[in-house]
């Protein structure tokens, strides 16, 4: 989970400027904006795990140990800001994060490869199975599944906000196929450890003494639909317990899900929900359902941002 920091956000509207790099007709805004983009993210940091220089970096560092909440609350609000913000604001942002990560460079135990937060491959890594997982979680237990289209621009749009990172956009799966080629290409790359899995059970389910009852009770239920869209290989990498039970408790309630995902994806309820447990998000997404018009009505390029 990278170190990040949407202070930018907090300070001021979140689209003052303009309509962001996706705008209000885009497929980005909702399915970012819908509540299953918090399972979404969990499911996400996870994955991330089978990257063994970035669960090194992750251990490392120890901020996901040590203020939990916090870190979620941060990382998850830098990619709403990116995918909902002003393109200036998500450039701001990004490029803040990137002078933070600078500092996050250390050696893998377990490969004995130096890794550093701003890796190339890993900032595609981390961008693409966001973006992914993001995508899963909505199409699993959204109110209404993309259509091909919906989807195809998506990807598209996932290539844009990659502008934003380390990475070449060139790299970057514009395609549902195109994803799943980077995903088995990377797979023989991709393993696990002792330090990577507790990595990931503490984020699936964190102990009490460290979240609080609240997020507790919630990590509950978001690891329950986490683990129900996880893919095969997953579970064959990390020799976890695959808990087939609950994903199949999962799948018998998929249409009472969808159904309160919808509620809970009008304004007023996504907001509350929303800042019960993550605050800074919670910030972020009432801007983004209350916000006045910006001052240019269009969308920027990340070059034109720059």
């Amino acid at each position: 989970m990278p170190r990040t920091t949407p202070d930018a956000v907090q300070r001021g509207p979140l689209r003052a400027l303009d309509n962001g790099l996706f705008g209000p007709d885009s497929v980005s805004w909702k399915v970012w904006a819908a509540p299953t983009s918090l399972v979404g993210f969990q499911r996400a940091i996870v994955l991330e795990h089978l990257d063994p220089l970035l669960a090194s970096a992750a251990a490392d560092s120890g901020g996901m140990y040590r203020n939990p909440h916090g870190r979620f609350d941060q990382t998850f609000g830098y990619l709403l800001t990116i995918a909902l913000g002003d393109a200036r604001t998500a450039v701001r942002t990004a490029e803040a994060v990137t002078r933070i990560h600078t500092r996050v460079t250390g050696t893998d135990p377990v490969t004995g490869r130096r890794y550093s937060a701003n890796n190339p491959a890993s900032q595609l890594w981390i961008h693409v199975v966001a973006w992914e997982s993001v995508l899963t979680c909505y199409q699993a237990f959204g109110p209404r599944p993309l259509g091909e289209a919906d989807v195809r621009r998506y990807w598209a749009e996932c290539a844009v906000a990659a502008g934003l990172q380390t990475c070449s956009p060139d790299d970057v799966p514009r395609t549902a196929a195109e994803a799943d080629a980077y995903f088995a290409r990377l797979r023989p790359g991709l393993c696990t450890s002792e330090r990577a899995n507790h990595g990931m059970r503490y984020l699936l389910w964190p102990p009490l003494r460290s979240v609080g009852p609240r997020l507790w009770a919630v990590s509950r239920v978001t690891a329950a639909l986490t683990v129900a869209t996880m893919p095969d290989w997953f579970w064959l990498t990390t020799g976890l317990p695959r808990r087939r039970a609950t994903a199949a408790a999962v799948r018998l309630c998929r249409p009472l899900l969808r159904l309160a995902m919808r509620a809970a994806g009008r304004p007023g309820p996504s907001v509350a929900l929303t800042t019960s447990i993550a605050p800074t998000c919670g910030h972020i997404l009432r801007h983004h359902h209350t916000a006045e018009p910006p001052a240019t009505p269009a969308t920027l390029t990340v070059p034109e941002a720059r």
